[in-house]
């Protein structure tokens, strides 16, 4: 633990919101036990508090923990005041220390909706959140919450501001297929490999006419191609690596 432990360090800087001659609990130990219930599989506020009672040796080994573990209560009333922004940030800043992205690894940002938070009698719609995952091992580098799936457009940007992307080939779906998103993966100094649909209207017929059946059989530059059996057919992948940008034209990009 103490190569993921050293950088909760990060979260020291957090502010705390509360009246501080009525604190019992520090707030770095009451994240500190948040992210380690979480990692050991718990979705709760109870059962944080439950691997807390079981593991306060283990805590306190990196924690003051004076008064003991946190009720539920507090952990819910404390993380309802705390500046999501001030989190994420620290968030980010620990996974960067944990892992080190080297040249040419895959950074994935994908956009999915948080199963479960969706709550009619409550009137709570679903979340839905942007992550950035390093495929070599699956970690997530940082996330971001939008208050709907469409604004992933301006949320992308935002987080890709905070990670340190570097020499990384940055994939995104084709929500993300947009020139501001594009630039700034660039001044980041990273490539990117983004998906053309129908949202790109324009480049996606471009796309359409130029990589037709015939011409995969007369193309001469960098290629790979893979058959896979799924869903009871044979499905075939090709992947063309194309230099001349000169045949998707001028004006076919927007913003």
């Amino acid at each position: 633990m103490t190569e993921l432990i050293n950088p909760f360090m990060h979260f020291h800087v957090i502010k705390d919101y509360r009246q501080a001659g009525k604190i019992n609990h520090k707030l770095s130990d009451i994240i500190l036990m948040i992210i380690c219930g979480v990692l050991s599989g718990h979705d709760t506020w109870e059962g944080v508090v439950d691997f807390g009672r079981l593991r306060l040796d283990f805590l306190k080994q990196y924690g003051d923990f004076k008064e003991g573990i946190p009720s539920a209560d507090t952990i819910a009333r404390v993380m309802g005041m705390m500046s999501t922004t001030a989190l994420q940030n620290a968030f980010i800043k620990w996974m960067r220390d944990c892992h080190t992205l080297t040249d040419g690894e895959v950074v994935a940002i994908d956009g999915k909706t948080v199963r479960g938070s969706y709550d009619k009698s409550r009137d709570q719609q679903a979340i839905h959140m942007v992550n950035a995952f390093a495929t070599a091992n699956g970690m997530c580098l940082g996330q971001a919450k939008v208050n709907a799936k469409t604004n992933e457009i301006t949320e992308i940007p935002k987080l890709l501001e905070l990670l340190d992307i570097a020499g990384c080939l940055v994939t995104i779906d084709a929500m993300g297929c947009q020139r501001k998103i594009a630039q700034k993966i660039v001044d980041k100094s990273a490539d990117y490999l983004l998906a053309v649909k129908g949202n790109q209207g324009k480049l996606e017929e471009v796309f359409s006419e130029y990589y037709h059946p015939s011409m995969l059989q007369e193309f001469s530059g960098d290629s790979y191609a893979s058959q896979d059996k799924s869903h009871g057919r044979l499905e075939t992948r090709c992947a063309l690596v194309n230099k001349d940008l000169s045949v998707l034209g001028i004006g076919i990009y927007t913003d």
